[in-house]
């Protein structure tokens, strides 16, 4: 009996999620509202794939936005389209390490990591030194 109960009440769950979630999309696109959904989802401590379940989302998504929601900044939330990734880490120092990279006596990418670790604190890959000598390079 118990067992039966709890069925009846996953089905009346998903049914009122379903209706909240037609009634978002009224106002805002279908991404978004299976956002909204799934980050009230995961504030009340549902676990994730509860959350797929009843929102459609994948689990990765599930577990990206969770992760996002842990973030200090969760500015880009609400978003859709365009860049959603992370702020570049190098992006408050960027000038700077252009200017240090330019007047040092870097051989390497692996020593310029090195030099951004080590008078930055910033822990960054060598494809995203890459980047930044393909950008400096190309801005002039």
């Amino acid at each position: 009996m118990e067992k039966t109960t709890n069925a009846k009440e996953q089905i009346c769950a998903a049914k009122i999620f379903e209706m909240i979630l037609n009634f978002l999309q009224m106002v805002m696109p279908i991404t978004l509202s299976k956002r909204v959904l799934s980050m009230a989802l995961i504030a009340a401590g549902i676990p994730d794939t509860r959350v797929t379940e009843l929102t459609g989302l994948c689990d990765r998504s599930v577990r990206a936005l969770r992760k996002s929601l842990q973030e200090p900044d969760a500015s880009n939330l609400f978003s859709l389209g365009g860049r959603r990734g992370k702020k570049n880490k190098l992006a408050d120092v960027e000038s700077i390490i252009v200017e240090e990279i330019k007047t040092g006596n870097y051989s390497s990418r692996q020593q310029i990591v090195d030099m951004i670790y080590e008078k930055h604190g910033i822990k960054t890959s060598l494809t995203a030194v890459s980047g930044l000598l393909k950008k400096t390079a190309s801005n002039g």
